[in-house]
């Protein structure tokens, strides 16, 4: 087979860019393995699956106990110990948070819109403004003006609900549901209030990434591992544009947006290596009873259904 044409390369070419990141950020990818892979197989796994799991990725043993470490003190993953051997899990909060960013993640971009708007609109010198910002955003909310934000699908009760699981219970604003007077309106609010330039440019670059993967003949027929490396650094990749990405229906967007190509690209390819990355898991994955159980139901569901 013509190699140009071949996944393997085109693999290896995604490893190295990986590796080559500085700074090497070990625990966001740790935290990826955890979301994508481990959670759809119990929720819980031994440091030293871990470790195995990481190396093709470049990270040493010791980067991965370090960055194991950092989770646990900082309330995503806990501990559980039998002797000298460790095991990890979410936390109720990172449990959580994942759930949250997974039914953004695998599902599809919204496509109808009732017109309806969702304002909240802060206390001025709200005094922890800074981090309520970024709570919103990762909600998908846009900032207009210092103090207003805007969100075209979340209700307000959703919004208060989301808020509090992320420690917001008590934002200190007011939320509004409303209606623009007219479709100009409507995109001159998404104008102020998303950079959709930017977010294109990531998903540009995230598609050129993935593309050689894509046009490979031989995409099915790589190693569990490769299948592994390809599947997580999809994932690892993807949702760090996805959850920054305020999800716009159709009638906001620019005409052909990118994003809609960039979910197509990563659903093809996700469904393409998955089965393959799941011999990978079950080969170098354990608990301390035993091996991984099977993935559970959900996967069926991940990108419109994994099993056609």
């Amino acid at each position: 087979m013509d190699s140009t044409h071949g996944a393997q390369p085109a693999i290896e070419a995604l490893r190295r860019r990986f590796r080559a990141q500085r700074p090497l950020r070990s625990g966001s990818l740790l935290m990826t393995i955890f979301g994508d892979a481990i959670t759809l197989r119990g929720g819980r796994i031994t440091l030293g699956s871990l470790i195995r799991l990481a190396g093709p990725f470049g990270l040493a043993e010791r980067l991965v106990r370090t960055a194991v470490a950092r989770l646990a003190a900082d309330n995503w993953l806990v501990a559980a110990r039998e002797g000298r051997r460790s095991e990890y899990r979410l936390t109720d909060t990172g449990r959580a948070v994942f759930a949250e960013a997974t039914a953004r993640i695998y599902a599809p971009n919204p496509s109808e819109w009732d017109g309806r708007w969702t304002l909240l609109a802060l206390e001025p010198g709200h005094p922890a403004r800074t981090g309520l910002r970024e709570a919103l955003r990762w909600l998908g909310f846009g900032q207009i003006t210092a103090g207003l934000y805007a969100h075209p699908a979340l209700t307000c009760e959703q919004t208060r609900a989301w808020l509090g699981m992320r420690g917001w219970a008590e934002a200190g604003g007011w939320l509004f549901e409303c209606r623009g007077e007219s479709p100009q309106a409507d995109r001159r609010c998404v104008s102020l209030a998303w950079d959709l330039d930017q977010v294109a440019r990531r998903y540009r670059k995230f598609r050129d990434s993935f593309a050689p993967i894509g046009a490979a003949r031989d995409l099915r027929a790589v190693s569990p591992q490769s299948a592994f490396v390809v599947r997580t650094l999809l994932i690892h990749e993807y949702r760090k544009i996805h959850l920054r990405d305020p999800l716009l229906p159709p009638a906001l967007l620019p005409e052909n947006w990118i994003g809609i190509q960039a979910y197509a690209l990563c659903a093809r390819l996700y469904t393409e290596v998955f089965a393959a990355a799941e011999q990978h898991l079950s080969e170098y994955g354990a608990t301390l009873r035993g091996p991984l159980p099977p993935a559970s139901p959900e996967a069926r569901a991940r990108f419109g259904g994994l099993i056609r």
